[in-house]
């Protein structure tokens, strides 16, 4: 794991650098900001309008670092042509891909706890003391990383096989139809024949589920997340990332780089 490790530290320093990063961290700690003006006007719901809004941020611009730079991870290296000199070296194609997706995970991760800091710091501004349903962000948040390494896996799948934009495209696509997976099961439709019911439910169990990461509503309001909801949405993430990421290593193994 020795050549994972350094393909994930380097990648981790080109995150690190990039202006975009600074940025977008910079515009969620802007929004957590404004999540205080606006929980000062909303008298009596301080709390949840700042939990909110924070949670929204660190999860939308982590959506953000996740697919356009994840989708960038192999296709600009190829550009560079900084690629070729790389396995030429004893690395492994899979190697080069678990350390990128690596790399972009421990990126997501430093940010979301700078992102993480701000939110407590301005939960902190209109609450003293901090309380023990506060500390249940931790979970929130921990379940939207998980959310994010998912959106990682399928961003270089796709970037593994087609172009950056193309790939951004379906990135997008696939989140926002896992964002339903599950009302596609649960969908009932007197017009919809039966057959076309059994392929969308089919469908839906293909698609990541999404929706099993979304804790905010219960979090803003002081309620507790199931420790068993938490490990199984970390089994599901960890399964369900690692399929995509073999699935990357078995294309991009077959890819012509020529």
């Amino acid at each position: 794991m020795k050549n994972v490790w350094v393909v994930a530290t380097n990648t981790f320093r080109e995150a690190v650098r990039d202006r975009v990063l600074y940025n977008l961290v910079f515009f969620a700690l802007l929004m957590m900001g404004a999540a205080i003006l606006v929980g000062q006007i909303s008298i009596g719901i301080e709390q949840s309008v700042i939990v909110s809004l924070g949670l929204t941020a660190i999860s939308v611009i982590g959506i953000f670092i996740a697919v356009f730079i994840g989708v960038g991870l192999v296709s600009k290296e190829m550009d560079k042509r900084t690629l070729y000199a790389l396995l030429a070296k004893p690395v492994e194609r899979w190697q080069f891909l678990l350390g990128k997706f690596a790399g972009l995970v421990v990126t997501l991760t430093v940010n979301t706890a700078a992102m993480t800091v701000g939110l407590y710091l301005a939960l902190s501004m209109v609450k003293h003391p901090l309380t023990r349903s506060d500390w249940y962000l931790v979970v929130a948040v921990y379940l939207i990383l998980l959310k994010l390494a998912l959106i990682v896996a399928l961003a270089m799948l796709f970037s593994c096989f087609t172009s950056p934009f193309l790939a951004i495209l379906f990135t997008v696509g696939l989140y926002i139809a896992g964002l339903f997976a599950q009302e596609l099961r649960t969908m009932r439709a007197v017009t919809i024949a039966p057959s076309t019911m059994r392929m969308f439910r089919g469908i839906s169990y293909l698609l990541p589920n999404f929706e099993n990461f979304n804790v905010m509503g219960a979090v803003a309001h002081g309620r507790g997340v199931p420790g068993m909801l938490v490990l199984q949405n970390t089994g599901y993430a960890v399964l369900y990332g690692a399929m995509v990421m073999a699935l990357a290593a078995m294309i991009f193994s077959r890819k012509n780089l020529k």
